[in-house]
This record gives C-alpha cells, structure tokens and sequence, in this order.
C-alpha cells in the first residue's frame, strides 16, 4: 500500500489560448471512476459546442485506474498527454478535462501534444496539490475530566484530531501513522496516568 500520494488541491479551470484555438482544462479530485465520469460528463453539458472535450484520470493511490480520450483528436495527441502529465506529477484521484474551441489553425501532432499536456500542468500549478499520508485510525476513550487537557495535548503535539464525541465518557478519533503506534500508546499513557483506552481501527488517507 502506498505510504502517500499526491492529487489536486481543489477543482477548478484554467484556460489558455494557443494559435487561436482556446484550451480550457477543468481539474477535480475524483474517488472513484464513477465520480471522475461523472465530471467528465458534466464538462462535455458545459461546452456542448466544443470542438472537442478530451479527458484523462488516475483512480487509486497506487494509480490502478488511468484512462484517457482524445474525443476525435488524432490518436495518442490528447489524452494520453494528459495522462501523461498527471503520472509524471505523480498525482492520484484526478480528472483533468481539456476542452478545445478550434480556432482555424491546425498545430500539427507535436503542438497538440504540447498543448493537451502544457494546459494539465498549468492547470495543477495553477490549483496547487496536497499530499496525502497513509495513517492508522485510532480511538481514544478517556474520562470527562481528563479530556480537554488531552485533546489540547494532542492538538499541540500535532496530531490529527479528527472528532470528538461526549457521551459516558469521551470518545477521541485521531489519525496516526504505523510507525508511531507504540511510541503513542506510551505517551497516551503518561499524558492520561494509564486512564485512556487506546483501540486501533483500518487505515486510511490525509492531508500531510
């Protein structure tokens, strides 16, 4: 499993116009195939008269999904440039739309390729991106009156408090990553005299 990855910082267009044709790329995040079609599809209502709307994602932290479209380009000269871009990046969970408004000047195959590609990562630079940490889900049960010094502690040490539930007792969820687990346990100890419960969960991904 990948210890991190990278993807877009938040959905967004840029546009840029090259030899009188418009390139307008539209980058989102994307979870699943399913919700980068969908952005894909949204983009293509968006710009119906568009000469084209080429596409490409990467689905997974370890990039298991990639697809990409030259939507009547020539072959290999506009999503795969994309796609192309969005691997050397490293970027993971991202759909990236470039639509085109041709504008009576052909480029030849090397200048779409320039151009599919250029536009994707200005666009990231433009967006910015995060990265992402693998990290272990942990709870933490500690008693009321202990709580609120232990999530200010835990905040401080900066670790990701990611809720906080009040009922019988207090309930913590935190994010850890694998290597701090033990080292933990006994902070958790020291920080609470031994009254907090410590239970591990699954795995999942945040921000760095």
């Amino acid at each position: 499993m990948q210890e991190q990855y990278r993807t877009v910082a938040r959905a967004g267009v840029h546009e840029t116009e090259i030899n009188r044709s418009r390139f307008i790329c539209a980058l989102a995040p994307a979870v699943t195939e399913e919700e980068a079609q969908d952005f894909v599809a949204r983009v293509r209502r968006e710009h119906p008269t568009a000469t084209h709307n080429c596409f490409a994602y990467v689905i997974g932290a370890d990039a298991s999904v990639q697809k990409a479209s030259d939507d009547g380009e020539p072959g290999g000269t506009a999503g795969v440039p994309m796609l192309q871009m969005l691997t050397r990046r490293e970027m993971r969970y991202v759909v990236a739309v470039v639509t085109r408004y041709y504008g009576g000047v052909k480029l030849g195959a090397g200048g779409l390729i320039r151009a599919y590609g250029g536009v994707v990562g200005e666009a990231l630079d433009e967006l910015g991106t995060v990265t992402r940490r693998r990290f272990r889900l942990a709870t933490i049960t500690v008693g009321h009156q202990r709580a609120g010094k232990l999530e200010n502690d835990l905040r401080a040490t900066g670790r990701t408090v990611r809720e906080v539930r009040y009922a019988e007792a207090v309930v913590i969820e935190i994010g850890l990553p694998d290597a701090d687990v033990e080292s933990f346990r006994g902070w958790l100890a020291d920080a609470t005299a031994g009254e907090a419960e410590l239970e591990l969960g699954g795995e999942a991904y945040g921000d760095a």
